[in-house]
């Protein structure tokens, strides 16, 4: 019998909010069986699954090491976690957050709050996973785009609080920049931190930036802004983008078909299981014909090709335009210029543009 082109991958609406949206790297995998096997004493807290997405993991006293507000130097409320939180249950609060009735009233600004978390370690067998599913070669020295993944955990959590201004389900990743002040190994221990700024209107909604900044020993050594669109009904104004004709693409460099296990493979080792890139009825909920190609594996696509020409250090800039369909085939075009170089992916078909990109 042929087989159903992954028809019985697709989720339930059950599923969407119920189901398998658990973060499954090898790590946590592993650390799951282990506890089954061998079950821990009754906890005298809240496990981290449980705790509240706004910082005070239901401790209003905030004696625990993690709920412990500082304050920063721009005058946002600091709060440093103990561990990394859990993606899933963060998504599964977002989806009930679009059931009427569930969801929560949001705040007119980005909350003046950064949250942040030391000593993160890669786990050898995830970043191998992450680096065959994007087309990176299997090293020691961590690509750019895996820090994001690394540390999204963290963004996500500040993105699902309590009055963000922008709702997680639906939402749009227009762009992202990432600048690596200098590479990464296996095996050095990552601080994050991340906050929002600049929420600002468009013509389509409201956007802001997320930040997301990775250190060792104190000393900055990745940064990544993520720029995210919530449309709304009562659109806020901006600038309007430019309709005029689209310019021919350029000559292909590469042919890359995109199957629907990239959206269902990236989720696994990403950890972001946004039902868009997974799910039929999750794509068609929130307006898609059918799922999307991640916007950070396309990025981390196109950055796997240039790999062996990257400098130590560099910002990769990439804008996102229209949405991979899953299947599909794309068409990848680089060009080297003095300070660096440019890239794009189009669709292989019709020449549409999907991302744009530099890398100086």
């Amino acid at each position: 019998m042929a087989p159903r082109d992954h028809e019985e991958d697709d989720l339930t609406l059950h599923d969407l909010i119920e189901g398998p949206t658990r973060d499954l790297t090898s790590a946590r995998a592993a650390a799951l069986a282990q506890t089954r096997s061998h079950p821990a004493p009754t906890p005298t807290r809240p496990a981290p699954d449980d705790h509240e997405v706004d910082g005070t993991s239901g401790d209003p006293q905030g004696s625990q090491l993690h709920d412990r507000p500082g304050e920063t130097a721009a005058g946002r409320r600091r709060v440093q976690l103990e561990r990394l939180p859990a993606s899933g249950a963060l998504y599964r609060r977002a989806l009930l957050g679009v059931v009427p009735g569930v969801g929560g009233r949001r705040g007119a600004d980005v909350p003046g709050l950064e949250l942040a978390v030391g000593g993160v370690a890669v786990d050898q067998r995830h970043l191998a996973d992450y680096d065959r599913v994007c087309g990176f070669r299997l090293g020691d020295r961590l690509p750019a785009t895996y820090l994001h993944v690394l540390g999204f955990p963290l963004s996500l959590r500040l993105m699902t609080g309590p009055g963000f201004p922008i709702p997680l389900t639906g939402v749009v990743h227009v762009a992202n920049r990432i600048t690596v002040h200098r590479p990464v190994e296996v095996g050095e221990r990552v601080d994050f931190h991340t906050y929002a700024e600049n929420l600002r209107p468009h013509e389509r909604g409201r956007q802001l930036d997320v930040v997301l900044i990775g250190s060792i020993g104190g000393e900055e050594v990745w940064r990544g802004v993520s720029t995210y669109l919530g449309k709304e009904r009562a659109a806020g104004g901006g600038p309007r983008r430019d309709r005029g004709d689209r310019p021919a693409p350029p000559a292909a460099s590469a042919l890359w078909r995109v199957t629907p296990r990239v959206g269902t493979d990236y989720a696994r080792v990403s950890g972001d299981h946004n039902p868009i890139h997974t799910s039929k009825l999750g794509a068609r909920l929130f307006g898609f014909p059918r799922p999307i190609a991640h916007g950070m594996w396309s990025k981390a696509r196109c950055l796997a090709a240039l790999e062996p020409r990257l400098p130590e250090a560099y910002t990769v800039d990439v804008s996102f335009k229209l949405p991979v369909p899953l299947p599909s085939t794309v068409a990848f075009s680089a060009s080297v210029i003095d300070t660096g170089w440019d890239f794009a992916l189009h669709s292989a078909r019709d020449g549409r543009p999907h991302l744009t990109g530099s890398v100086r």
